[in-house]
């Protein structure tokens, strides 16, 4: 079966589906591809059931500060895992059906194509029986967890990732989480606090793609009190009855499963981009040009997690809107890079924005620490555990970028982000208003003592 179209979209994930809708304003002559299950990753095992999964273990954590508040009887609360983690289900169901209802439930049998895609040429693609002949593609297959092939083998269904973890009925009483990125943090401490034994592993000698080593330091020190963390050392498992062993350096535990948080790989190999003779990068990612998406001079467009970026949900429907309208205009539409930022759910937060610490040039940066020890509002919360660093630049006293941990650290990343897409200066970010008591004087404390660095040039 022959079909012809003006623009066929490969994935069915945020990326794809915000290019469709880029499309649509332009063509009736379009096609969604999509193999596997619908509903976009962040719905169906990223972003959101995750959080309702750390929300769940944080409310329940929450019983061990009662008998501060004169409250008794704390410690004697109960949780039913299973019924907990069918509420985790239940909430990603609706998620994953409010996507549905204003996407892909709309679109007819000839819109949506079940299936794997494969190229067959540049204008062409093949997909089960039918092949599909397009004068633009725009490739938005998403990304999957990396499961070594040789653990996949050898270990079988002892293996969890983010991709599984949410459809497990029955939780084991003791895990180990084999990496520390934001996925193993987030995921390793919501799990400890459902009562589950977890140990976590990094080769890395930093938690969570931190750089600044106070940073990290704190971060360890706070997270490793609810989970042991094994930094710095390659863990090796072996089977054994019941489960598995893991050792990291002088480092032994024993589990019943393994949750891996290796990273994340964009699914494209089913799409035989060989065939075209696609030049790639040294992660086998398309070459591609960052700012408009397209694949050299080929009618081809590279959008969201496929691209081998970090995953990031409004990176990518923002770009899945710039590839739609450059499949279906002549003057292309340019991706601005905005300033990086990151945000790990645990508690507390872990962030960072802008330029890493270990981006910075020290000889020519200031760097402001404020812990969160005296800062009356995570007093109150009886969270004022963390550290905050904030980097500018001696020279103009411009704000480079910022590495925390702390409690809700989200609303001071976004702050930091804001000031360093808008090149702010740290006198122009304290004549901003701040409240009391609100986490962000803890930021205001940072900017101040940046002002003090920084010395008279910068202060007037």
């Amino acid at each position: 079966m022959e079909i012809h179209v003006d623009v066929a979209v490969i994935g069915a994930g945020h990326a794809g589906l915000n290019a469709v809708k880029e499309v649509r304003k332009i063509t009736d002559r379009w096609v969604l591809i999509n193999g596997g299950p619908l509903g976009t990753t962040c719905a169906r095992i990223g972003c959101m059931p995750s959080k309702v999964a750390i929300h769940l273990a944080e409310s329940y954590k929450a019983r061990d500060r009662f008998s501060r508040y004169g409250v008794s009887g704390g410690e004697h609360l109960e949780l039913d895992r299973a019924e907990a983690f069918e509420h985790v289900r239940d909430l990603r169901d609706t998620f994953v059906d409010l996507v549905l209802a204003n996407t892909t439930d709309e679109m007819s049998e000839e819109q949506l194509i079940d299936g794997f895609a494969e190229f067959l040429s540049s204008g062409a693609v093949r997909v089960g029986e039918r092949v599909v002949h397009a004068g633009a593609f725009i490739i938005a297959t998403g990304a999957r967890s990396v499961v070594p092939p040789v653990w996949k083998t050898a270990f079988g269904e002892g293996l969890l990732t983010v991709d599984t973890l949410f459809d497990q009925e029955a939780l084991p009483e003791s895990i180990a989480v084999i990496g520390l990125g934001p996925i193993g943090v987030e995921i390793g401490q919501a799990l400890a606090r459902l009562g589950i034994r977890v140990t976590g592993f990094d080769h890395g000698t930093r938690l969570a793609r931190l750089t600044d080593p106070r940073v990290s330091e704190a971060a360890v020190d706070v997270i490793g009190r609810e989970m042991p963390i094994h930094l710095g050392h390659e863990p090796r498992v072996e089977p054994v009855e019941g489960g598995f062993r893991v050792r990291a350096g002088a480092a032994e535990v024993q589990v019943e499963k393994l949750f891996l948080a290796l990273g994340r790989q964009p699914n494209l190999s089913a799409l035989k981009l060989e065939r075209l003779g696609v030049a790639l990068d040294e992660r086998g990612i398309p070459i591609h040009d960052p700012h408009t998406l397209q694949l050299g001079q080929l009618p081809i467009y590279l959008a969201g997690d496929a691209n081998g970026q970090i995953a990031n949900l409004q990176r990518a429907a923002e770009q899945g809107r710039i590839a739609g309208y450059n499949a279906t205009h002549r003057l292309p539409r340019r991706y601005r890079h905005k300033t990086p930022m990151s945000i790990i759910f645990s508690e507390p937060n872990i962030a960072f924005v802008g330029l890493r610490f270990a981006e910075l040039d020290q000889s020519s940066t200031a760097v402001a620490t404020q812990g969160f020890g005296p800062v009356g509002r995570a007093l109150i919360m009886g969270q004022n555990r963390g550290l905050l660093r904030v980097y500018a630049a001696h020279q103009d006293g411009r704000l480079l970028g910022a590495e925390m941990v702390g409690p809700r650290c989200e609303h001071i990343a976004h702050l930091m982000a804001w000031a360093v897409e808008t090149k702010m200066t740290v006198n122009q970010a304290l004549e901003m208003p701040f409240y009391h008591p609100v986490i962000e004087e803890a930021l205001q404390d940072a900017l101040l003592e940046l002002r003090d660095q920084i010395g008279p040039l910068h202060n007037g």
